[in-house]
């Protein structure tokens, strides 16, 4: 072919399906129709597929048996591209590679964990994409969840990307939904108003969406991991456009000191404990601790100690894309989970299977950037609130 004299890929071919969910179908079938997807005349054939795969469990199962008929397995790479980041990747080594946190990083220390991904930025024009997707399938069902997973997972006994997704998969597998989805979960829409100085549309007046869209632009929810290490500590998921700013976290926000030998008022300005592990847009980690205020009175308050991440490593770090495809070529599988493992329905980037299907029935009731009061009473509820952004 041309390709391979010009290029010199010696019949050795990927396929990056970076196309409307609605054209994988056909797509892959003209793949093998046209004999692209052959590889008898030497070299390989793969596929790179991403999120969104379907609209519910069984759309994608179906795609999934299309994509079986073309490539074998082993030819298949399902991305999801926040797993390329550099401090999401640093998040293994920081749990498994220090021996300090080990040993709280559990229900016997830990509160509650909150995930966030917040954007300030509206849906822009991508309109045709977004209505029917929704917060929930484009960012809940895969980024977030593949950052629980990572929080949440065992020790791999050996450090292999295939151990470490089928580390995921029974990670997931033990997620539970909250008891009554009415309270456990938030959705909402973006309204009108002022944002960075400028006057900005409602998720309803943005061009190309229905007056009467029910997609949310903010959804929030309550899992829980029904695993011995952590029963009992619940998993606060949120994300959302139009917000006041572009951040993506994991906070484990610790318990209480059981015994203070201070008065109330030497430590009425003291909070929890926190780790805080930033994804973007600026990488690194954060603790929080109480310390004595300086001066004559007994006064603690919380203190922030940081690590910005680019500050301590002076190296050129790879796009989180450019480290997945070169895995792709040089056949080194994703940590991602196996399309057909269990717990697969919640670990696949698929798009709505499970309970994000349920959680879409709920109507999205407009708030102010993103923000509704069903996501604030979710927290408040158990006595808890969501970090500031």
């Amino acid at each position: 072919m041309r390709l391979d004299e010009e290029r010199g890929t010696g019949g050795n071919y990927a396929f990056y399906l970076s196309i409307p969910p609605g054209q994988f179908p056909t797509v892959v079938q003209q793949l093998k129709r046209s004999g692209l997807s052959d590889p008898s005349g030497g070299g390989w054939r793969r596929v790179v597929i991403e999120k969104p795969f379907g609209h519910d469990l069984t759309s994608a199962r179906e795609l999934n048996d299309i994509l079986e008929e073309v490539f074998p397995p082993d030819a298949v790479f399902r991305i999801d591209h926040y797993l390329g980041k550099e401090t999401v990747q640093n998040i293994l080594a920081l749990r498994f590679a220090n021996e300090m946190y080990e040993p709280i990083w559990n229900r016997g220390y830990v509160d509650h964990v909150q995930i966030t991904m917040a954007e300030d930025i509206g849906i822009g024009g991508r309109a045709g994409y977004y209505d029917g997707i929704g917060a929930a399938r484009d960012v809940i069902q895969n980024h977030l969840l593949q950052l629980l997973a990572l929080t949440a997972m065992r020790s791999r006994s050996r450090s292999t990307p295939n151990r470490c997704g089928w580390e995921k998969v029974k990670t997931l597998s033990a997620v539970r939904l909250p008891a009554d989805l009415a309270t456990g979960t938030a959705r909402g829409q973006y309204s009108a108003g002022w944002q960075g100085g400028r006057q900005v549309h409602g998720f309803l007046e943005e061009e190309g969406i229905p007056a009467d869209s029910r997609t949310e632009t903010y959804a929030a929810l309550r899992l829980g991991v029904d695993t011995r290490r952590w029963a009992g500590v619940p998993f606060y998921l949120r994300a959302g456009k139009r917000l006041p700013r572009r951040m993506t976290e994991i906070a484990l926000i610790f318990q209480r000191a059981p015994h203070l030998p201070f008065s109330a008022t030497d430590t009425e300005e003291l909070g929890q404990n926190m780790l805080v592990i930033r994804i973007q847009p600026d990488e690194g980690i954060t603790v929080r601790f109480g310390s004595k205020v300086p001066g004559t009175a007994m006064e603690v308050r919380d203190v922030e100690h940081g690590l910005r991440l680019r500050r301590v490593v002076h190296r050129i770090k790879p796009e989180a894309y450019e480290r997945l495809l070169l895995d792709v070529l040089h056949r080194r599988p994703a940590a991602v989970p196996p399309a057909g493992g269990s717990g697969a329905r919640l670990a696949h980037p698929r798009s709505g299977g499970g309970f994000l299907g349920l959680l879409r029935q709920a109507r999205a009731v407009p708030g102010r950037h993103g923000r509704t009061p069903s996501a604030d009473a979710l927290m408040a509820r158990n006595g808890r609130a969501w970090r500031r952004l």
